[in-house]
């Protein structure tokens, strides 16, 4: 079993499934490959399987167990996009085995998850038909972007479950309550006029430096009031800044891409964006938003049955927070109450050499192997 494992994952590396937005440095995008792989092999487990297209060459691979439709039902939900490899200083797609680590882009983040919990079901395909709770899994596209496979699942079908664990690499902790994110754009407009003049012209960017030094110092003060007893406290970085055309020119435009990371409570007092929309307007800042994307925080119930259950299959596995989101934000905010889990670390994610090393990935296989089966 942990040679086939093994294998398994390997082949998963070596599917090229890149997230096509932000410099994937590769032609190889899309997560049609993977899905194209997936169905076949879960077919032949017994699975009913249809892949839903959410964007060109994009779909989500939807997978139900065999047996009784109308039984409770729990989803087993990596992502199968990963990001860029541009800047990976090892073949992205080897799947190496080396130092006892399986090296390539997702090993990690999240393909390491996917190939445990296939494992599993591989493993378990005999009584998958007659367990009391069905186990789907689910493969959903653009995770390390926008999250439309998640959000577009999560509006059609997040009813129909009893809780959901989405891939991640969390070292076999349950990431029960994530921070939500609002990423946003901020615009200055000015004069241009030629640079020997500069004082004919309205300088864009120096609006937008003094703007953002305000932002940086009073609005991250007013954002750390907003906490959590595990998150810690709302956090805001700027995150890019453009502006001009020429040295020779004063610009008469800049913008910047700002990310706050938040908490729940500052979710229930009416979000990010109305706070920094408050804060704009009372300084009277010369900033104009002119674009926005807010992933919602999550908090699943650390008392529900399944946690539960995870905890009895693995009494190590603890209850943690982290401040970076995922598909399972998405998931809860429809109201399937929603954990990230998987073998690996974050650390090894996004990284230019990402591996994840062999004894965590079959820790994650045995584990997902067990909890198969104490749902009998």
């Amino acid at each position: 079993m942990s040679q086939d494992a093994i294998e398994l994952l390997q082949h998963l590396v070596r599917v090229p499934s890149v997230n096509p937005d932000n410099s994937p440095g590769t032609d190889l995008v899309g997560e049609q490959a993977m899905a194209d792989f997936l169905q076949p092999w879960l077919e032949s487990r017994g699975y009913r399987v249809n892949q839903e297209e959410i964007q060109p060459g994009r779909p989500n691979l939807i997978a139900n167990a065999p047996g009784d439709k109308s039984r409770p039902r729990i989803l087993l939900c990596p992502h199968s996009d990963t990001v860029g490899v541009g800047n990976m200083t090892i073949d992205p797609f080897s799947g190496e085995l080396k130092e006892d680590k399986i090296w390539g882009r997702g090993s990690s983040d999240t393909k390491g998850s996917m190939a445990a919990m296939l494992s599993a079901i591989d493993a378990n395909q005999d009584i998958l038909a007659e367990l009391p709770i069905a186990v789907d899994f689910v493969a959903f596209m653009g995770e390390e972007s926008s999250q439309h496979g998640s959000k577009d699942f999560a509006k059609k079908y997040a009813r129909d479950y009893l809780f959901a664990i989405a891939g991640e690499p969390t070292l076999l902790d349950m990431v029960y309550v994530t921070k939500g994110s609002l990423w946003f754009t901020v615009e200055t407009t000015g004069k241009a006029a030629h640079s020997s003049q500069p004082h004919l012209g309205e300088n864009a960017i120096m609006s937008m430096a003094r703007s953002l030094d305000l932002l940086n110092r009073k609005l991250s003060n007013r954002l750390a009031t907003y906490t959590h007893p595990v998150l810690e406290h709302c956090t805001l970085n700027i995150g890019t800044i453009t502006g001009g055309s020429r040295p020779n020119i004063v610009p008469d435009s800049c913008s910047a891409e700002i990310d706050i990371r938040f908490t729940p409570d500052l979710q229930a007092a009416g979000g990010p964006l109305q706070l920094v929309e408050d804060f704009i307007s009372e300084c009277n800042l010369p900033l104009k938003i002119s674009s926005s994307a807010c992933n919602p925080p999550m908090e699943c119930p650390s008392e529900h049955e399944i946690i539960s259950r995870i905890q009895t299959t693995r009494p190590e596995s603890k209850l943690v927070g982290a401040p970076w989101f995922s598909d399972a934000a998405h998931l809860a905010a429809e109201g399937l109450p929603s954990i990230a889990f998987g073998p690996g670390s974050i650390d090894q994610a996004h990284t230019k050499d990402e591996f994840i090393k062999v004894d965590d990935y079959l820790e994650g296989v045995a584990f997902f192997t067990h909890f198969i089966r104490s749902l009998r």
